[in-house]
């Protein structure tokens, strides 16, 4: 799985990072809230899914530490999910 990094990318719309990572099939990585209404109201449907990062304070380490050790987990998968990881856990929703 590659990821594809929306704070990387910025300056070019929530759509094009969308159809990007759909061209690509990458899983994107992103703090932006906006992408799950792209997804259950536009109905866009990235194959390899949506991370969305809901920390407000946090060390410049801790995401990639974070997402480092959920994919070693065998329980957690991301294709076709919409991933909120917040301090309250982890939810994800499926999508088809």
């Amino acid at each position: 799985m590659f990821l594809l990094l929306v704070w990387i990318f910025s300056g070019i719309s929530d759509i094009e990072i969308l159809e990007m990572a759909m061209a690509q099939n990458r899983t994107i990585l992103t703090f932006d809230r906006d992408y799950g209404e792209l997804i259950f109201k536009k109905n866009f449907k990235p194959q390899f899914g949506i991370i969305y990062l809901r920390f407000n304070n946090y060390s410049p380490i801790f995401p990639g530490e974070l997402i480092f050790r959920l994919f070693q987990r065998e329980d957690f998968h991301f294709e076709n999910t919409f991933t909120v990881i917040d301090e309250n856990g982890i939810r994800q929703r499926i999508y088809k």
